[in-house]
């Protein structure tokens, strides 16, 4: 084998071996650890307060509902101005409005997003539409909006249409996100 050949096939051998090397190191040595290693890990989770018996130190806290509060963070709206509310409530009208006509008619996805849109000074495809029944539109929300402002709507089981401007979610949509476990 030639000199070049021999290196290009050792190199490759010798990076393999350096990064196999470089994940074996003791945990106690990192810099992050002071010293104290895998024992100052969380022993289990702290007992809550209702219960009784000795607490795990450390131990991680844990509250269902501030997890529940956190996982579903996304679906919660962003804070918007008071004058942003104020522009965009001449466009919660006229959505509201047309949501009302389209409800006493009934419609279809199709037209109820051509009406959003037109309420709204939108494309079509730029509106969000969740739980629709087709025929009356009944139990249904529709959205759309620009930048961090959005116009929601939402039609009731008894017809009824209302709209509300809101900030756009966490996850960029103006309709928060289904979720479910």
């Amino acid at each position: 084998m030639s000199q070049t050949r021999t290196r290009l096939v050792a190199a490759p051998l010798l990076l393999l071996i350096a990064v196999a090397a470089a994940g074996c190191a003791d945990p106690s040595a990192d810099p992050r650890a002071g010293g104290r290693g895998a024992s100052a890990e969380a022993k289990g989770y702290c007992p809550l307060p209702e219960e009784d018996g000795p607490t795990p130190s450390p131990c991680i806290t844990f509250d269902w509902n501030q997890r529940v509060a956190e996982n579903h963070a996304y679906r919660s709206p962003m804070p918007i101005t008071a004058r942003q509310k104020e522009q965009a409530a001449p466009r919660a009208e006229r959505l509201a409005a047309a949501l009302g006509k389209l409800a006493a008619t009934g419609t279809t996805q199709d037209a109820l997003r051509a009406a959003a849109a037109e309420a709204l000074g939108l494309r079509p495809d730029e509106i969000e539409v969740q739980g629709f029944r087709f025929d009356p539109l009944r139990d249904m929300l529709v959205g759309g909006g620009e930048g961090r402002v959005c116009v929601n709507g939402t039609v009731d089981s008894t017809g009824r249409a209302t709209a509300e401007v809101v900030g756009r979610t966490a996850d960029g949509s103006c309709l928060p996100g289904l979720g479910g476990h």
